[in-house]
């Protein structure tokens, strides 16, 4: 890390969209996990529920922001990298556990995970220790993919115009 300035300033108004970025190489993809993403990119045709930005990068440290609209089916997936996550707003739910704003949580490097956004949606900041890395969808069969594709196709009218929740008052409101 002899390379790296010692001090840098990145401004929000700045960020990449992740999506342009070479960052995250899809990993162990199967015929039906391609089918069914290429499926879900086929649904979401007025919003795809979802806005990923690179805040900042630099070889062993990644942080993004991502915000994910309400009841958005994000996959379960692993990443090849450790992320500490921090709810700015909104609130989501973790398998049992309910997180909202303030809140957070750490995935270890190659650990399953999944959760879902709250009625107001999340906004989370993803800490990473790598600036590239991995995602590999754990989903395998092909009513899984056809699952997530009709969830994404069922909220895309209630998305459009949907607001940020720390643009929304009163914004820890409990995940479903």
């Amino acid at each position: 890390m002899a390379d790296v300035a010692p001090f840098k300033i990145y401004r929000a108004a700045q960020a990449a969209d992740f999506n342009e970025l070479d960052h995250m190489e899809y990993a162990g993809l199967t015929p039906i996990i391609e089918a069914g993403l290429a499926k879900a990119g086929e649904v979401t045709n007025k919003d795809a529920g979802n806005v990923v930005k690179e805040l900042f990068s630099m070889p062993g440290m990644s942080l993004t922001y991502a915000w994910f609209k309400s009841g958005f089916p994000l996959p379960l997936h692993t990443h090849n990298a450790d992320c500490l996550y921090y709810i700015v707003a909104g609130s989501l739910k973790l398998g049992t556990e309910e997180l909202g704003a303030g809140d957070g949580f750490f995935v270890g490097s190659n650990v399953p995970y999944t959760y879902k956004p709250g009625p107001n949606g999340v906004e989370v900041l993803e800490f990473r220790t790598a600036n590239k890395f991995d995602i590999r969808f754990m989903g395998k069969t092909e009513s899984y993919w056809n699952k997530t594709a009709q969830a994404l196709a069922d909220k895309q009218d209630a998305w459009v115009g949907e607001r940020k929740p720390s643009e929304v008052a009163g914004q820890m409101v409990p995940a479903e």
